[in-house]
């Protein structure tokens, strides 16, 4: 593999190239390239997110948030890809700010693109440190990229964990095999504030809720 899905600018032509997945509940056209993370299909993990967000979404409104309008606020996906849930997100939530980013430039382009095929205007696609830095989120959605590496990750999760609002939480959806359960560990013992559980699985894959205090 001479070019990897968390590459700023990923090697060879960018041929834009359409796939059929299912996004909040109906079959979706969108547009996927090289270079970028799972190009030919919706890949098991962000199945397996998509597929638990709407019950464990609709369990953590039953609690009582910490700050008012918590359900209003933006919504994060960190490392958008071709951007399969920070689509579904703003297709099922068309009142809220989905904000989808990514080093890929050629990740942000299609994620750009398929916002637009499908008619959404509350998408803002945008590279990490392009993001304003007073911009809080209420929920991060994300498929992390765990191949970076721990220290990258880690790195990453402390950028953006912390701009939760109380009464947030973040859905990570890991492979068991790719370290899940130290993950989990890792979050809940670096961030105080932080209640952590797995609140899914499915076919080795767990989802990790952090909810902020």
């Amino acid at each position: 593999m001479n070019q990897h899905y968390f590459s700023e600018a990923p090697a060879g032509d960018f041929t834009p190239r359409e796939i059929q997945v299912e996004l909040a509940g109906a079959s979706r056209t969108v547009l996927t390239a090289g270079g970028v993370f799972s190009p030919e299909h919706l890949d098991q993990g962000t199945a397996t997110l998509l597929a638990a967000l709407p019950d464990l979404t609709e369990l953590d409104t039953v609690r009582e948030p910490v700050e008012s309008h918590v359900d209003t606020r933006p919504i994060l996906d960190i490392g958008c890809g071709w951007g399969p849930i920070a689509l579904a997100a703003a297709l099922d939530h068309r009142d809220r700010e989905v904000w989808a980013i990514d080093v890929n430039e050629r990740s942000r382009e299609l994620t750009r693109r398929n916002a637009e095929r499908l008619g959404l205007t509350n998408v803002r696609v945008a590279a990490p440190d392009e993001v304003p830095a007073d911009l809080a989120f209420a929920e991060i959605r994300s498929n992390p990229p765990i191949r970076v590496g721990k220290e990258v990750l880690h790195s990453i999760l402390k950028e953006w964990l912390p701009r939760l609002i109380p009464g947030g939480a973040a859905y990570l959806v890991v492979a068991k095999h790719l370290g899940a359960d130290s993950l989990q560990k890792w979050i809940a013992t670096s961030f105080e504030d932080f209640d952590v559980d797995r609140a899914a699985r499915k076919k080795g894959f767990h989802v990790l809720r952090a909810v902020r205090g």
